[in-house]
C-alpha cells in the first residue's frame, strides 16, 4: 500500500477546476500530491497552477497535451474531467499508460465507446473508477444501508432525476466554452443519467446479481432553450434561431432482470428547482427525496397521516442515528456538494493507494453511460423498448472482483455486506 499518490488532473473546466480546488487540494494531508495539470486552454491551466501554488504545493507540470501527462513515469493516477466527447479517448489512453483512472461522469456517444473502456480495462488490467459522487451522498448511502438491513422489505421500484435549470449554462456555452451547448443542439436523449442511476443501481445490485434489461425513453418538445435565448439575447441573436434537438423533459423507464422497474427523468430546459428525485419503493416502506420523508407500513402515526402527510415531511432525519451509513456517522471533511465529493475522493484515494478494484468500476461506467445511447435510439423510435447489452458478459450473476473495504457499495460474499469494515 502506498502512503501517497501522485495525481494528474486532466480537464480544467467547471468541474475539473472545482474538484482540484476542493476536495483534491485540501486532501494533501490524506496523501494526494498533484504533480501535473492539463487543459487545451492556457487560461485554465494558469488558474490551476495558481491555485496549487497558493495552497503551498509545488509547481505542477502543466501542458495542453494530455499525452505528455501520461508519459510521466512517476504518475500513479489521473483524474479525468474533459469534455464528454473526449472521455473515452483520454480514459483509454490512461489505462494503456498504466495509470489508475478516475473518470468523471457523462454519457457515451456509442455502445462501441462503452466497449472500448471495458476491452481496454480487460486487456491492460489497469484499474478504473467512475467518479459518480451521488453514490456517496448522505441520503443515498443511508437508503442503501436501510435497504441492505431489510428496512424497505423487497424493493420493487426506484425513481431518480436530474432536474436542474441549465438554461443559462447552455445558452452561454460559447462564451464559457462549455460542451453542453453543442450536445443540446444536436442530440435528443437522456444526456446526463449517472447522478440518478448510480445510487439506484447499487441499491438494486446491478452488475452484481441483477442487471438492466431494457429501457423505453420519451422526450417532450424542445421549447425551453429557445424561449430563454429569445428572452435573454433577443430574437435576432443567432442562438435564438437555432432549433434545439434536446427535449425539455425526457422520461426513461428501465426493466431489471430481478423484476424491478426504474424511472429516471431529465429536466434541464425549463425553470424549476434542483432535484435528483431519488425515491425507493419497497413492500415495507417508501422514501421520497423531494420532501425527505419515509412512509412506513404498520407505523400508526404514518398511516394516520396517509391523506394529510405534509406534517411528516422531513422525518427521514429522525432515522439518521440508527441508519446513517458508517462513512457519514461522524460527518465529512467538506460541505462541497453536500460532502459527497470528499467521500468519493476518499474512496478513489483508497483504491489507488491499495491498487484495489474500484467501488464503481468500468462495468458500472459502461452500463450507466450507455443510457444516453439507448435512450437516443428509443426516443427516435417513438419510445420503443431497447435492450441493454450485458457488459459483464455474464459475470453479473457471480462477481468475484468486489473489493472488501469500507467504501464498497456492492453486496459481496453471497450477500453479506462488508461496507462496515474499517
Amino acid at each position: 500500500m502506498k502512503d501517497r499518490i501522485k495525481l494528474a488532473v486532466i480537464g480544467l473546466g467547471q468541474r475539473g477546476l472545482c474538484m482540484l480546488k476542493n476536495p483534491i487540494i485540501p486532501m494533501k494531508e490524506e496523501g494526494i500530491d498533484v504533480v501535473a495539470v492539463c487543459d487545451p486552454l492556457e487560461d485554465r491551466l494558469d488558474e490551476a497552477v495558481k491555485a496549487l501554488l497558493e495552497s503551498g504545493a509545488e509547481k505542477p507540470f502543466a501542458t495542453t497535451n494530455y499525452k505528455e501527462v501520461l508519459s510521466l513515469k512517476e504518475l500513479d493516477s489521473v483524474y479525468i474531467a474533459v469534455s464528454w466527447e473526449a472521455h473515452v479517448e483520454v480514459a483509454v489512453a490512461a489505462m494503456k499508460a498504466g495509470k489508475y483512472v478516475g473518470l468523471e461522469v457523462g454519457g457515451a456517444y456509442s455502445l462501441d465507446d462503452c466497449y472500448k473502456l471495458i476491452h481496454t480495462y480487460e486487456e491492460t488490467g489497469t484499474e478504473f473508477m467512475f467518479m459518480e459522487n451521488c453514490c456517496y451522498g448522505k441520503r443515498e448511502l443511508m437508503m442503501l444501508n436501510m435497504v441492505r438491513q431489510g428496512f424497505f422489505g423487497d424493493v420493487v421500484h426506484c425513481n431518480g432525476a436530474y432536474c436542474h435549470d441549465l438554461r443559462n449554462e447552455v445558452t452561454t456555452g460559447l462564451e464559457n466554452r462549455h460542451y453542453r451547448l453543442r450536445n443540446y443542439i444536436y442530440r435528443n436523449c437522456e444526456n446526463y443519467p449517472t447522478h440518478e442511476i448510480g445510487p439506484i443501481a447499487k441499491i438494486l445490485d446491478i452488475n452484481n446479481g441483477n442487471r438492466f434489461l431494457t429501457l423505453s425513453s420519451f422526450a417532450s418538445s424542445s421549447r425551453g432553450m429557445h424561449s430563454y435565448a429569445v428572452k435573454t439575447k433577443g430574437a435576432e441573436h443567432p442562438l435564438s434561431k437555432i432549433n434545439f434537438a434536446q427535449g425539455d423533459v425526457v422520461t426513461t423507464v428501465i426493466q431489471c432482470a430481478g423484476g424491478q422497474t426504474v424511472r429516471i427523468t431529465l429536466e434541464t430546459g425549463l425553470p424549476r428547482a434542483y432535484s435528483r428525485g431519488f425515491e425507493v419503493h419497497g413492500t415495507k416502506a417508501v422514501y421520497l427525496e423531494d420532501n425527505d420523508s419515509l412512509f412506513i407500513d404498520g407505523n400508526e402515526e404514518h398511516e394516520k397521516n396517509e391523506w394529510i402527510w405534509k406534517p411528516m415531511w422531513g422525518n427521514a432525519e429522525n432515522y439518521e442515528e440508527q441508519y446513517n451509513h458508517p462513512l457519514w456517522k461522524n460527518g465529512v471533511a467538506s460541505d462541497v456538494h453536500g460532502g459527497m465529493d470528499h467521500v468519493m475522493m476518499e474512496a478513489f484515494l483508497n483504491a489507488v493507494k491499495t491498487n484495489s478494484h474500484a467501488p464503481i468500476d468500468v462495468y458500472d461506467a459502461a452500463t450507466y453511460m450507455s443510457i444516453c445511447v439507448l435512450s437516443e435510439e428509443s426516443i427516435a423510435k417513438g419510445g420503443a423498448p431497447v435492450a441493454f447489452p450485458d457488459f459483464t458478459a455474464g459475470r453479473w450473476t457471480e462477481r468475484t472482483d468486489i473489493a472488501e473495504n469500507k467504501y464498497t457499495l456492492d453486496r459481496i460474499n453471497n450477500g453479506k455486506d462488508l461496507y462496515f469494515v474499517d
